[in-house]
């Protein structure tokens, strides 16, 4: 079963930094488009980030442009989400999401990733 596993969150003040990682058990999803989530309380998940197989496509949520950074090494099934900047705003639980090899579709609507981490939880404090 393919398993994505995040870590990396915490608590930091405004204006910190946090890397979080995502690494996934199965090496196929290395071939697919992933993606970061987040979710903060009562609100729904929202697309933060995602990256194409090759990196040559990266799209960004408006929110999170010029502060965030999306990157991923296939040879350790890896996918990072660079966070600068932090906001008050960006606390959620960051999830980490993958497409599975027949998945298309919207790359921001949480529905169109097949495989889901635990998420990692972020907190900034003002």
């Amino acid at each position: 079963q393919v398993q994505l596993v995040e870590s990396g969150g915490g608590l930091v003040q405004a204006g910190g930094s946090l890397r979080l990682s995502c690494a996934a058990s199965d090496g196929t999803l290395s071939s697919n488009l992933m993606g970061w989530f987040r979710q903060a309380p009562g609100k729904e998940r929202e697309f933060v980030a995602a990256i194409s197989w090759s990196g040559g496509n990266i799209y960004y949520a408006d929110s999170v442009k010029g502060r965030f950074t999306i990157s991923r090494d296939n040879a350790k099934n890896t996918v990072y989400l660079q966070m600068n900047s932090l906001k008050p705003e960006d606390t959620a639980g960051y999830y980490c999401a993958a497409r599975g090899p027949y998945s298309s579709g919207s790359y921001y609507r949480p529905r169109n990733y097949d495989y889901w981490g635990q998420g990692t939880q972020v907190t900034i404090t003002s």
